[in-house]
């Protein structure tokens, strides 16, 4: 869920800057030495907005905090977007995927490159390799076929199967990243959430360019998780 939904759905009044807009937001930024966004800023004092259970501590708000599914019905969950991922990609017609994504300079291709990236990342995460903002930032080749993405993809869900076989899973382990050291079960749900959004935004990019499909996700296979409300931002 975005830092600004979750602030939104609980009735917390709120300023959004737009950093990337605002050059008075961006130097307040730095001023408080945060060096990625979200973050969230009362005073002095800022947590970074990509955490639930820090944004809870944050505010000192009595609510429960965590993931509500287990890491095993995390994984089970996120091997059906990887899946459901390599079945959509193919369907896309090679000459739409350097079009733009609703609302932003992301192209189909890099979108159907990202939601396999998020996930490889995490596994980096879990070799020690910290986690920053530049992984996934990485881009496909330019020219990057269906063939190449989907060749990625399958890639990276078997490192994703071949990891979990290997037991080392345990939800406490702690994984290090650009907003602080997080639980592997937290990072975990992100990870889930967040490929499954994109996903979730490739099987509507489908439609809109005419290309049915049998809809392999539906509302059912996010519950549980802390899904946007929207499917594109705003």
């Amino acid at each position: 869920m975005r830092l600004k939904e979750f602030l939104s759905v609980r009735g917390i009044d709120f300023v959004s800057v737009n950093v990337l807009e605002d050059p008075a937001g961006l130097a307040e930024l730095q001023n408080l030495g945060a060096r990625s966004v979200p973050v969230l800023s009362r005073g002095d004092k800022f947590t970074f907005g990509q955490s639930t259970k820090q944004i809870v501590e944050f505010l000192g708000i009595d609510e429960k905090s965590g993931p509500e599914l287990s890491p095993a019905e995390l994984y089970a969950r996120l091997d059906k977007f990887l899946t459901a991922a390599l079945e959509l990609l193919p369907l896309m017609p090679y000459d739409r995927l350097g079009t733009h994504v609703p609302g932003r300079p992301r192209s189909y291709r890099s979108l159907g490159f990202h939601l396999f990236r998020v996930v490889d990342a995490f596994l980096d995460a879990n070799e020690g390799i910290t986690l920053v903002q530049a992984m996934f930032r990485e881009e496909p080749a330019a020219d990057a076929d269906t063939a190449a993405l989907v060749a990625y993809g399958t890639k990276v869900r078997q490192r994703f199967r071949t990891w979990w076989a290997a037991g080392d899973t345990s939800g406490t382990r702690t994984l290090d990243t650009y907003y602080g050291p997080q639980s592997l079960h937290e990072l975990m749900e992100r990870t889930t959430w967040h490929s499954g959004q994109h996903v979730r935004q490739y099987m509507m990019l489908l439609e809109r360019e005419g290309q049915s499909h049998r809809r392999p996700l539906v509302e059912a296979d996010f519950a549980g998780l802390p899904m946007p409300q929207n499917v594109w931002d705003g």
